[in-house]
């Protein structure tokens, strides 16, 4: 099959390439071979170093505070984040250009700030300040900088998703003599959250992960604990593997749950108009003009 983009690999080139690809195979196994026997000589794959995994004591002193201490400042963050983003996601699509300079700035300074550095300047100002307990300074330094970033990537999500929808649905919807609020709120924003929901999944797991940067700020989250615990059982290795699997778990699940939404929400709208096909129902008030007005959107000219 022939292609514009690159010319087709002949036999020799092909062969080229399978050779180049053994040979980086190869290279990888033995650089894992060579780690896993170094570690192995220093005794990290003993019986003695998994041993603590099969001991509650262990689960409940460390692990499980850590880990919920990721989840909760993952889900605080996450629901705060997705609140400033549709807010500044729909005020950078403002009709007023001052709005949508500010909330432009707003959100690409938030972007090019890096999470950590915003953590370390956060935790700081709030301790001099006295802004929250001092029990609270290193959750509510994570939750903000989460929120933070995270929200100014939402925004972007949330805009290009509304931007991406027919422009004849606003129209008809206008024609209507529905207000942009109403517009926004009844028409636009449903179909853009189905639409953005895997963006919104991805950066939501991102949100899970950046959790542990709170390590540098003293807060108690999965990656800390288990640091400690590989320090106080002289089973570093083995701790943080199975921190890996503990987050993988969780982020898996994360992901398996929002394509089963999306998959549900899709199912749902399909369904609602099916049903309204075979009973003959009407749909709503004026619906049938903003999706005609989508449809003519796309009509061939």
């Amino acid at each position: 099959m022939s292609t514009v983009l690159y010319d087709a690999p002949g036999p020799r080139a092909r062969m080229r390439y399978r050779l180049y690809s053994v040979v980086v195979a190869a290279v990888l196994i033995a650089a894992v071979w060579f780690l896993y026997h170094g570690l192995s000589d220093k005794g990290q794959f003993t019986a003695a170093k998994w041993k603590p995994f099969v001991e509650g004591d262990i689960w409940s002193t460390y692990l499980l505070p850590g880990l919920r201490g990721t989840i909760e400042a993952a889900l605080l963050s996450i629901v705060f984040a997705m609140v400033l983003g549709m807010i500044f996601g729909i005020l950078r699509l403002s009709d007023h250009r001052i709005v949508r300079i500010i909330a432009g700035v707003v959100v690409e300074v938030s972007r090019a700030i890096p999470v950590l550095i915003l953590m370390i300047f956060l935790f700081s100002l709030f301790a001099q300040n006295n802004l929250f307990q001092s029990d609270q300074l290193a959750l509510a330094a994570v939750v903000t900088a989460l929120t933070i970033y995270n929200g100014s990537v939402i925004a972007e999500i949330v805009r290009s998703g509304i931007k991406a929808l027919p422009k004849g649905q606003t129209e008809a919807a206008v024609a209507l003599g529905l207000r942009k609020t109403q517009v926004m709120v009844t028409i636009l924003l449903p179909q853009a959250i189905t639409a953005m929901l895997p963006a919104l999944v991805s950066q939501m797991v991102v949100a899970l992960k950046d959790t542990a940067l709170g390590y540098q700020i003293t807060y108690r989250e999965i990656v800390r604990s288990g640091q400690q615990l590989g320090a106080a059982e002289q089973n570093t290795i083995p701790s943080l593997l199975v921190i890996a699997a503990v987050m993988i778990i969780v982020n898996y699940a994360l992901t398996v749950l929002a394509t089963r939404l999306e998959k549900f929400l899709r199912t749902r709208k399909r369904g609602s108009r099916t049903v309204l096909a075979a009973t003959g129902g009407t749909p709503p008030p004026g619906m049938d003009m903003v999706m005609s007005g989508a449809a003519g959107d796309t009509a061939p000219k």
